[in-house]
C-alpha cells in the first residue's frame, strides 16, 4: 500500500575545481513497504534539472538503490564501502559511473524517516566528486 508523504531533500555535490552546488526542494512523493524494504519516490522539478524524470530510493537491510526513469534512466546501488558501476542513460548518449558509499544511514517507518547517503562518483573510470543527500519523509 502506498502512503503519500512530503519529502524535504537537501542535496550537495561538490565536483573538483568547483564550487559546491546545493539544492534543497520540498515535494510530495510516496512510500510503501515491500518485499521488506521501503520505496521512496517522487518526481523531478526543473529545480533539480530533471524534469520529467521519477526518481525512486529504494532502502533495504544494508544498502540504498536509487533508481531514475523517464528522460534519462539510471540504477545505483550503495552500499558502505563497496564500488558498483552504473550506465547513466540520457537523450544524448550514456555514461558509466561509478559509485562508492562513503556513509550510508536510514530510519524508516510507516510514517516518515529519515535518509543520509554521502557517495563518490567517477565518470568514465574518472574521480569527479562527492554527493550528500539528506531526506526527511513525513506522512502527508
Amino acid at each position: 500500500m502506498k502512503n503519500n508523504v512530503v519529502l524535504s531533500i537537501q542535496g550537495r555535490q561538490s565536483y573538483e575545481d568547483q564550487e559546491p552546488e546545493v539544492i534543497e526542494l520540498v515535494t510530495e512523493g510516496t512510500m510503501a513497504f515491500r518485499d521488506g524494504g521501503w520505496d521512496i519516490s517522487y518526481e523531478e522539478s526543473a529545480l533539480t534539472g530533471l524534469e520529467g524524470v521519477t526518481t525512486t530510493f529504494r532502502v533495504e537491510p544494508g544498502q540504498i538503490i536509487l533508481t531514475r526513469t523517464g528522460k534519462l534512466n539510471s540504477r545505483m546501488v550503495f552500499q558502505q564501502g563497496v564500488t558498483h558501476d552504473s550506465l547513466y542513460q540520457m537523450e544524448f548518449g550514456t555514461l558509466m559511473l561509478t559509485v562508492e558509499a562513503k556513509f550510508l544511514y536510514f530510519d524508516i517507518v510507516p510514517d516518515g524517516g529519515t535518509i543520509d547517503l554521502t557517495y563518490s562518483i567517477s565518470i568514465e573510470n574518472t574521480q569527479a566528486g562527492l554527493i550528500d543527500y539528506h531526506l526527511d519523509i513525513r506522512a502527508k
